[in-house]
């Protein structure tokens, strides 16, 4: 299995439980790890043929950016959703932090996978 990652994807959206999160954008910090098999696109050198990294991460800017959930988890289930299907992507590992959160603390989030790592 080969990896196609991307690391620190900054998108401001509405996230949290209290009410004051509500009324806000913050922003989350996403890292993705993609199974893709890059065989095809190393012998051919045609994006046609890779894991679009650009057009994954346009299609989760724009929906991480209209999203309006409470929790990170939640976030983090629909993201990988969206990867695995509309990308045809068999494994996914989604990390979510959501910096300055917790004070004291440089870091909080999630990290899930899904799917199969053949």
């Amino acid at each position: 299995m080969d990896i196609v990652y991307l690391r620190e994807l900054k998108i401001p959206c509405t996230i949290g439980v209290w009410d004051w999160e509500r009324r806000i954008k913050q922003i989350v910090v996403i890292d993705l790890d993609m199974a893709a098999d890059v065989r095809a696109a190393a012998r051919s050198d045609r994006l046609e043929d890779a894991l679009d990294y650009k057009a994954v991460t346009k299609r989760l800017i724009e929906y991480v950016g209209e999203s309006q959930f409470q929790l990170v988890e939640t976030l983090a289930e629909h993201i990988a959703q969206i990867i695995r299907t509309e990308f045809t992507v068999p494994w996914v590992r989604v990390c979510i932090n959501k910096k300055g959160a917790i004070r004291g603390a440089s870091d909080v989030g999630v990290v899930i996978e899904r799917g199969e790592k053949d």
